[in-house]
């Protein structure tokens, strides 16, 4: 369900999701998104008024300022990687299976974009609408993958808990789960989520070519943005400090 926040780093908005197996009684919701009413109405009436739980891929306000309200809404408990931000539960473990609405969802740590993100492997029979068990989705199901991948555009890394390494070895892992689909936090479905973490890394390696080579030439101790004027030097105002914060994630990696 889309969240009305579109804007230059939430693309069309927030898809918050809810997850459950055909004919189960509860559902879960996946990333609130922002504290607006009528958005979590429709969280809530989308789930028959019965939310069994809420899962936060990280902690980014797009996704997590509705938490609170919804939680007044339903008592529903709340988990994520970041103690912070549950509520009436314990933070979430990589590798950990949630048995709820009906299914089995798999939790798979993805630092890089923060360090508290994490996706969520869906199995095949939660589908998402207009997909289904077949092709590409028969694989190992969805993943849902917060900011870790997005579905247009590349993701912020934001430093200083952004790392470049975690983030390259988050993509690698997700790589490796042989998944159909990526369902983003933002923008559309991708349809195979390993060729989405191969374009991803390799854009990547290509922005760290990028700064080395700025580097050479401003001189081995040139700041974010110098860089980022050398690198991204047609970068929109609106999302020049995202350009920043993962030049400055790369300076760190590239400097180790």
């Amino acid at each position: 369900m889309l969240a009305p926040n579109p804007g230059p780093m939430t693309l069309d908005g927030t898809n918050s999701y809810l997850v459950r197996a055909p004919g189960a009684a509860t559902a879960v919701v996946v990333d609130p998104g922002p504290d607006d009413a009528g958005h979590l109405d429709r969280l809530v009436e989308g789930a028959g008024g019965r939310i069994e739980l809420v899962l936060i891929t990280h902690r980014h306000p797009d996704h997590t300022a509705g938490v609170d309200d919804l939680v007044a809404r339903t008592g529903a408990p709340v988990r994520a990687v970041d103690p912070a931000w549950c509520r009436r539960s314990d933070p979430l473990r990589h590798g950990e299976l949630l048995q709820v609405a009906g299914t089995v969802i798999e939790v798979v740590a993805t630092p890089g974009h923060t360090d508290d993100s994490a996706c969520f492997l869906l199995p095949h029979d939660v589908l998402w609408p207009g997909g289904g068990a077949t092709g590409a989705d028969a694989r190992a199901g969805s993943v849902l993958t917060g900011d870790t991948v997005l579905g247009r555009g590349t993701t912020v890394l934001a430093h200083p808990d952004g790392r470049v390494a975690d983030y390259l070895a988050s993509l690698d892992r997700l790589a490796a789960l042989d998944a159909g689909p990526a369902l983003p936090a933002h923008g559309p479905v991708l349809p195979d989520l390993a060729a989405a973490c191969r374009r991803y890394a390799r854009h990547r390696r290509e922005r760290l070519d990028q700064v080395r080579a700025a580097l050479d030439s401003l001189g081995p101790a040139a700041d974010a943005d110098a860089v980022v004027a050398a690198v991204y030097p047609d970068v929109d105002p609106a999302v020049r400090y995202a350009a920043v914060l993962s030049v400055q994630a790369q300076l760190e990696y590239l400097r180790a």
